[in-house]
This record gives structure tokens, sequence and C-alpha cells, in this order.
């Protein structure tokens, strides 16, 4: 009678495809729930707890704080299928993989795992829903849609730290994410030339930790090596291989990935590429019996890529074992992934593809947070892919927000909700801030141009008001009073979001990695105040308002050129960006109409340029004129036009620095080979007096070597009284600072 009892007691009204009142991210595949609170006691008697998963047990006492009698209190039973404890739960634990049954109600707790695996999880969902020393009662079926599911930190790019994986590690048991895949670029062992030598002592034990950690969470942490730009295709490399691997599985390791990526010459031979994997899967991964299934990122990765007609994708379906797993990023390096593209590669590869879905990895857009949604993937695929990894920032923490949708994804693609999910990872991840946090993301989530065409929706809700403003204003003469509200209020909650997060106590590494782009953000919102003052004042007829609110943009300007110089200076990117897709744009059309209009209407030479510049352009080219400089660390250069310029007789154009400077070299294109015939360049150290300077064209290239000479300012002169034309496509000043 009492196991009768026992075996139906967690039985409700049957499964609801999702519950009306419950909040659990990933959501789960099945819950039922009763209505009912249930308010924890003082008191506990574990039944499985020296069996089960010691993981999910440890954070299990954690969690339900008080005495942990054997003998009174709340009953809970824990444990994996086949465990005695749980043995009458046995029909109600789903079949699949990390699969797991969790029932609450006010006389016993259940958490009953298809594997151990699957009893962390039901204790994640758990913790979950205990809010203030209550539970829900409900009954839960769970289990997860797609087999691995995690992060490959394989970006370019500045590394994560050694304490901000830890992080990470934490974050993904606590999001049921079962995998983290180590192949950052920068790790010379990882890589050529050095991937057959051992680790130091200190870089092996703090991938030793990694390991350590990653197994008390549940995350396989996969070491993947990148040989192949040097591999040689004999039995000398194939043991060195074997032997790092060896060295590896010493450290801990028990998943493996193989990486050719990235490379060119012999190593992108997939014959020998399968020849290699299938000796280490048959001589290494199969003998070691617990290393999981091999994983290999191809060399032709994405289908932009791919030659058909070369067969290198077919020759690796045709030859791996069928137990490798195949990475692909989609249609492209950079893209979603549809029914259509899985379709298309696992026909190829004759196995499920494992994805590595590069989003929000910004390694190509590094002046730019990428905060917002994951959306975008088919969410009917879950069956056509064995895995499912995202690619993240430099940014460790603020990675998570993305992170967490993959999660939620990855778990269950046909309940996922992309707009629910991003606002949970927000409140999981800053609690307190939440709102702030929301509104910052929501206005630093486009990636902006890109030569992947890769692009994020950036500031939707606002996206109407600002095309309202812009055709009543900018079109026209009058701005609608709401539109202007509405905008005045978005640019003060810019300034106020940017000041609470800065002084953010409850997420500091996130708080760090953030901080220029959180003072990009304010620095932004007050001049977007400060230009819609300015149009107030210009149509109240206030001059002298308008001038104080005009002075005070332009060093609003200066400021955030000064961020954008000093913060986050890269090679490739430089710089900190933020709400560039309808903020930024919208602002700097508002300064430069409302500027325009009162030079006009007042006959003054105001600059309305809308971003700050320290050096300046002086042309009577009325095609060169107005082209902005832009300034790489050392390097002055004129933005390239594309159409043909006419460059009037005696016309000139001058850069003017801020200061003098010892000068490298000047780098001219105009696109003629022909410019030396009437072309005079000229070096100034004050700005009067000009020195000629001689410089050598190579085709339609012109170069001089300054030798360090003090240079204030450069002329490049039509000496010429006939017209010449040009295109302008390099005009660059290198300078010492």
């Amino acid at each position: 009678m009492r196991k009768a009892y026992l075996a139906i007691i967690c039985l409700f009204t049957g499964f609801n495809a999702f519950a009306q009142h419950t909040d659990i991210q990933p959501v789960p595949q099945q819950i039922s729930e009763s209505g009912q609170l249930i308010t924890l006691p003082g008191s506990y008697q574990f039944t499985g707890d020296t069996e089960a998963n010691p993981y999910a047990v440890q954070q299990l006492k954690q969690l339900l704080a008080g005495n942990h009698s054997a003998k009174e209190g709340l009953r809970i039973y824990i444990g994996e299928k086949g465990d005695k404890a749980i043995r009458k739960f046995a029909r109600r634990i789903p079949n699949q993989k990390e699969g797991y049954y969790l029932c609450i109600n006010d006389k016993e707790i259940v958490l009953a795992g298809n594997d151990e695996r699957g009893t962390f999880y039901a204790l994640q969902t758990l913790s979950r829903l205990l809010k203030d020393n209550q539970l829900p009662a409900v009954e839960i079926k769970d289990y997860p849609s797609i087999r691995f599911r995690g992060v490959v930190e394989g970006f370019y790019g500045t590394p994560w730290s050694h304490a901000a994986r830890l992080r990470q590690l934490k974050f993904y048991g606590e999001n049921k994410m079962n995998t983290y895949i180590y192949g950052p670029k920068d790790d010379p062992y990882h890589s050529s030339p050095n991937w057959r030598l051992p680790y130091p002592e200190k870089e092996a034990e703090q991938l030793q930790e990694l390991v350590k950690v990653a197994k008390e969470n549940e995350v396989d942490f996969v070491w993947a090596i990148h040989p192949g730009q040097d591999i040689k295709w004999n039995q000398e490399d194939r043991d060195n291989l074997l032997a790092k691997f060896e060295k590896m599985y010493d450290l801990g390791v028990r998943s493996f990935a193989v990486f050719f990526d990235d490379i060119s010459g012999e190593g992108t031979n997939p014959v020998k590429q399968a020849e290699l994997l299938n000796y280490i899967d048959e001589n290494f991964v199969k003998v070691k019996k617990d290393v999981t299934p091999l994983v290999m990122c191809p060399t032709e990765y994405n289908k932009s890529w791919s030659d058909p007609k070369g067969g290198y994708l077919t020759t690796l379906g045709d030859k791996l074992n069928p137990s490798i797993q195949i990475m692909w990023t989609g249609d492209r390096v950079i893209s979603d992934i549809t029914q259509e593209g899985i379709q298309w590669i696992n026909e190829r590869i004759k196995r499920p593809a494992y994805i590595w879905w590069n989003f929000p990895v910004s390694d190509y857009v590094r002046d730019h947070l990428l905060l917002g949604p994951v959306y975008g993937n088919d969410t009917r695929i879950a069956d056509q892919m064995s895995g499912f990894v995202t690619n993240p920032m430099e940014h460790a923490e603020a990675s998570k927000i993305a992170i967490y949708g993959v999660a939620s994804y990855s778990w269950n693609p046909e309940k996922y909700d992309s707009e629910k999910t991003w606002k949970d990872a927000i409140k999981n991840i800053m609690p307190a801030s939440a709102e702030e946090l929301e509104f910052f993301a929501a206005h630093n989530s486009d990636l902006g141009a890109n030569g992947h065409r890769y692009r994020r929706d950036e500031s939707v809700a606002l996206q109407p008001v600002a095309q309202s403003f812009t055709d009543s204003y900018i079109k026209g003469e009058k701005y609608n009073e709401n539109d202007y509200a509405a905008l005045q209020e978005t640019f003060g909650r810019m300034a106020e979001s940017g000041d609470i997060l800065l002084t953010d106590a409850e997420n500091t590494p996130l708080v760090k990695e953030m901080k220029p782009w959180l003072t990009q953000f304010k620095l932004l919102g007050e001049t977007g105040e400060e230009v819609l003052a300015m149009a107030k004042a210009y149509e109240n007829g206030n001059q002298e308002l308008f001038m104080r609110k005009y002075k005070h943009v332009k060093a609003l300007q200066q400021q955030m050129f000064q961020i954008d110089q000093t913060y986050n200076q890269n090679p490739y990117q430089p710089g900190v960006k933020t709400a560039t897709k309808v903020i930024k744009p919208l602002i700097d059309q508002t300064f430069a109409t409302v500027t325009e209009r009162y030079n006009k209407k007042y006959n003054t030479l105001l600059d309305a340029t809308t971003d700050y510049m320290p050096h300046k352009l002086i042309s009577d080219v009325e095609q060169i004129r107005n082209l902005p400089l832009q300034l790489k660390t050392n390097r002055i250069q004129v933005s390239p036009a594309l159409e043909v310029i006419k460059w009037q007789g005696k016309g000139f154009i001058t850069i003017e620095l801020d200061n003098v400077y010892p000068a490298q070299s000047i780098d001219i294109d105009f696109g003629k080979p022909e410019v030396a015939t009437w072309g005079v360049l000229e070096v100034s150290t004050d700005g009067k007096e000009w020195k000629k300077i001689d410089y050598k064209q190579e085709k339609n290239r012109l170069t001089a070597d300054l030798q360090k000479a003090p240079v204030k300012a450069v002329r490049f002169s039509n000496s010429q009284d006939k017209e010449q034309e040009i295109y302008l496509r390099r005009f660059v000043i290198t300078v010492d600072k």
C-alpha cells in the first residue's frame, strides 16, 4: 500500500505543454503544476544521497539550508535510474540522455535522473524554482533536444582570463549546457608550431583546474588542437598528436577536438584528415572507453567556402568514422542556421552537423558590444543537429546574455522565446540593475556595417519615433512634440542608465568589460539631450541659449572622440561605438540640420560636423572640402571618395594638425599616373610658411619620407591652371605621437 501511494503521489492532472505560471529557463519539455506554493521546512530526510551524483547532492544540500536529518522532515529522493532510492519513480524518468524527472509537493521532493547529468539538471531546475524559501508544487519531465550544447572559445582577440573561464563553467552548469570547447587562437600549445609540445607547469595547472570545475558542473571540457598548418602526414606526427592527447588525458581531459579551419596547403587534404581522425578515434578515443566522441572542424566549414566539385565535404562524409562529429557554421562564416542549410550539409557529411554558431563573436567588429537577443535559427531542426555551440565575444561576462539564450534554444528549440529569454538573461546576470542593463543592451546589439554582412536588430522600439522625427524635422521644418518628448526621455535614460551601471557593484567583471561603452553611451545620451535643446532654442529664436548648447555638444563630441581613441585600441576595429544603428545617426543628423539652419539664418559659420576631430581638412575643391578625416593611432587620413573628383586649377587640399608632430611619411593615391606633372606637395611648421617636398611615384601611388621632420600642416596643390580629374583613394599622414 505504501509503495502504491508513493508511486502516485507526484501525479497531478496530466502534463501540459507549458506551465501557466511557473517560469523556468530553459523551458522544460513537459510540466504540470497545481498552483500550490510549498514553504520549505527546517529539516529534510534524504534518500539516495549516498549513491546519487555527488555534485548534485552537494549543491542540493547547499541550496536547502537546514537540518539534514535522516529521521524527520520533508523527504527528498535523489538518484539515477537503477538506484534503489528512486526505483519506484523509474517509469516517470524520460528515456533520453540527460533527462530527468522532478516532482515537488508538500510531502516530498523527487529528483530522478536518467543518468548522473540528468540528476544534476533536476537540481538546477529546483534551484530556479526556489524563491523566498518557497517552491511551487510541480511535476516535470524534461530532457535536451540537442545532444551537445555549449560554448566554443574560438575567437580572435584578447583571450578570456582564467578567472573568467571558471565563472563561465559554473554558468554553463546552471543553464544545462554540457560542452566547453577550449580552442583560443592565442594559445601557442593549441596550434602551430607548438602543438606537439607539452604545456608548461603553470598553464597545465590552470587547465587541470578548468577540467575539475567543468566536471563539478557537468560540463565536458573539450580540448581542441589545431595542427593543420604544419602537420606532416606521417607516423611521427600521428604519434606526436596521440602523445599530446595522452598528456591532456593525464590532466583530466576526457573530450577532444581537432581543428582544420583557417589553414592552407597540404593540411587541407580531406583524405589525409580523415585518415588521421580515424586513427585517433580507433587508437585513442575507443581505447580509453571514458572519452566522448571526437569532434572535428573542417577546412570547408561553411557553404560559401565549400567546393562541391572538389569533393572535400563528401570525402569526409564517406571516410570519417560515423561517431566523429563534424562542425559547421552555416551558409556563411557568420550566419543563422536554416532547415534548408542543415539539410544541405547533412546530405554531404552523412551525419547530423555539429553547429558552431558565430554569435555573439565580435572579432570582426571589435568596436561594438553585441548584447541583443539570440534569434534567427530554425526551431524545427533539433533532430538534424548533433551539437550547437556558440562562439562568444572576448568579453566573457557580456557574452553571457547570448550564451543564456543559446542554452535555452539548444535545450528546447520548439518552445524557445527569444525576447523573453533575453530579458530573463539580463535579470539573471544583473538582477538589481536589470532595467538599466536591458535598456543599454537594447541599444547595443547591432554590428554595424561589416564584411560578413551580418546585422542584428537594435533600438527596435525607438525606430518608429526616430523615423517620424526625421520625416517631420530633418526632411521638413517642424518636429512633432510627441516625438520630441519621446526622444528627450530616451536620451535622458541613456545618461541615467550609464551612470547607474557604471557604479553597479553586483557584477563588477561585467561593468569592467562594458565601462568604455557605458561611458560612451552616457555621453551620447547627454549629446542627444543638448541637440534637442538646440532645436528648441532655434525654434524660439534664442541665440544665446543655442550657442551655449552648441558649445556643450562640441565639448561632448570631443570627450567621445577621446574615449574612442583611448580605449579598446586593437589593431583591427579600434575604438568604442555605441547605439550606431538608430540613435547616433539621428543625433548626428539633427545636429547637422539645426546647425546649418542656424548658419543660414544668422549668417554664421558654425562647424556642423558630428564627430570630434582634432585635426582639420581645409580645401577649396568642392568635392573634397567636406570629406571627413579619420584618425587611427598615429595615422591621419582623408576618408576616400568613390566618385571622380574635379580639381580646379590652383586648387588645394590642406591637412592642418592640432600640434606640430615629427612626421614619418605621406602616402597618396589619386588613381592617376600623371599626378606628378601637376601636383605639388608641401609641408609647414606653422601653417603659414610652406616648404616643397619631393615625393616618389610608383604607378598611382605617391610617397614621401619625412624622416621625422616637424610638421604642422601638409598641403597638396594643383600647380596648373587646368582642371584635373582624380580618384581620392588614399591620403594618409603618419606621425610620431
